[in-house]
């Protein structure tokens, strides 16, 4: 493989070719002192430190200023970064940079935790916006451009909107360039969680990024769908409104001061394998996709529903849960994103023509797990969609006065009308179901219990053999 066009990747394999000896950090010295297998040993020759030749991620000089670059030439941008502390550092760094105590920020209520975090670190008041539901993917959409221009006129103060493009699920909406162009008008920046759309700049079949719409800051989960590793990220600034500096100064103090350069170096690659996806490549890559789908809808029971990015495919099987499908592909060695109450979400490979895999194995392992079900099995599918009282709703400001202590445990059944101390979060997505500072309704704690007893993991503030929540003590909420 030729790693030109990957200044970094070509830089650590020009360090090694002299056999250097380690008398620095890390302590596993070049792998010779670790007991990982085989493979992952050899890889540890690259995990490397700031060493002559190799630069600085937070003061870059060379090979990684050259990478950057590169990277924000190819995305258009004024400036992007490498993220090694994955999507969550860039939305920490992006609202940072934006907000702070106090101030009123816009944000899309069926965001990744990581964007709740920020909002609660920096001590900003949070506007929730429910976005319609998503009927073909049965799930929460993105937010419309009128219910942006509704929360601005109701909060003026408003510094920031915060939105996600795509959803986790591959929903985008048709009207993120209208919202943009909006809260431009009226001198507020838009900051995007564009975690699952990296892949985007490399044009038709797909969605336009949010980058390209016209937002002020996007951040990109390289590893989610370009050959990046895990917590490999980017983010990128391309604002008037939103200074770069202060994104860098943000990122400085939140980012290892010891980054990774193995996951520098995957980044180095994952742009350098996007910006080379060529017209050929795409075409190769509908036709084999065009091809896996009809091969899934040969399947009986088997239901195949596209969404706004070819990258995902949702598979469905009538009145069987997606955890119970999960289940049987697990048991063929088949492993997915995620599934919920109604289906499984696959994402795709952005393959290349060169690159082989497996759609063939995968359709056949499919079939099996299909041939398994069981009526037994069937379930009254609970339709996902939460009751919501408010389409615009404040984030209640009573919450941060009374975080650090002054919090009990209490029943399920006695959990309606509390304020809930920590944010109860299924995991995958990472989306919370109720966050921390909400009260609890009925239509949460049905949903609640319900995805719990089909299957789904849940992080926060939840005791599940005591079935108990933790809400902040009724004379500390009023």
């Amino acid at each position: 493989m030729s790693y030109a066009n990957r200044p970094l990747v070509q830089q650590l394999v020009k360090f090694l070719e002299n056999n250097p000896a380690s008398l620095h950090v890390p302590g596993h010295k070049n792998g010779a002192l670790s007991g990982l297998p085989l493979d992952l040993r050899l890889a540890l020759r690259y995990d490397l430190t700031e060493l002559e030749g190799l630069d600085d991620l937070h003061e870059p000089e060379g090979v990684l200023k050259d990478a950057m670059e590169r990277l924000t030439g190819f995305y258009g941008s004024n400036r992007s970064f490498f993220l090694v502390n994955g999507s969550t550092v860039g939305n920490l760094a992006m609202i940072y940079a934006t907000c702070s105590k106090d101030d009123v920020v816009i944000v899309q209520r069926n965001a990744h935790k990581s964007i709740f975090h920020a909002i609660e670190l920096t001590g900003a008041t949070a506007i929730l916006i429910s976005p319609p539901w998503d009927s073909e993917s049965r799930t929460i959409g993105t937010v419309s451009a009128s219910q942006i221009r509704k929360a601005v006129k109701e909060y003026p103060e408003t510094k920031a909107v915060i939105l996600t493009y795509p959803t986790y699920y591959g929903v985008t909406g048709k009207e993120l360039e209208e919202v943009i162009v909006y809260c431009h008008g009226q001198d507020i920046p838009v900051l995007v969680d564009e975690a699952h759309g990296a892949h985007f700049v490399v044009g038709e079949p797909f969605p336009q990024s949010a980058l390209e719409l016209g937002a002020d800051v996007v951040v990109h989960s390289a590893h989610k769908t370009l050959p990046a590793m895990t917590m490999a990220s980017f983010l990128h600034v391309k604002s008037k409104l939103v200074s770069s500096e202060r994104v860098a100064h943000y990122l400085g103090m939140l980012q290892s001061s010891s980054p990774s350069y193995l996951l520098m170096a995957s980044l180095d690659d994952a742009r350098a394998y996007a910006e080379s996806f060529n017209e050929e490549d795409k075409l190769n890559f509908i036709k084999q996709r065009k091809t896996f789908i009809l091969n899934l809808k040969s399947i009986p029971y088997l239901n195949v529903i596209e969404v706004d990015d070819p990258l995902k495919l949702l598979i469905r099987a009538k009145e069987y849960s997606g955890f119970d499908l999960q289940k049987l592909f697990n048991e063929e060695g088949l492993y997915s994103e995620l599934a919920d109450m109604e289906q499984v979400l696959f994402i795709l490979p952005l393959l290349k023509v060169d690159i082989e895999f497996p759609f063939e194995g995968i359709c056949t392992k499919v079939r099996r797990a299909f041939s398994k079900l069981d009526k037994s099995m069937k379930v009254d599918v609970l339709q996902q969609s939460v009751t919501i009282d408010k389409e615009i709703s404040k984030l209640d400001g009573s919450f941060n006065k009374h975080r650090n202590n002054e919090f009990t445990w209490i029943d399920f059944e006695d959990a309606i009308g509390e304020m809930l101390a920590y944010s109860i979060i299924p995991y995958p997505p990472g989306i919370p179901l109720i966050l921390g500072g909400e009260r609890v309704t009925k239509s949460q704690l049905n949903t609640l219990v319900a995805l719990h007893k089909n299957g789904a993991k849940f992080q926060g503030a939840i005791r599940w053999n005591e079935k108990q929540i933790l809400v902040v003590n009724r004379e500390a909420g009023e």
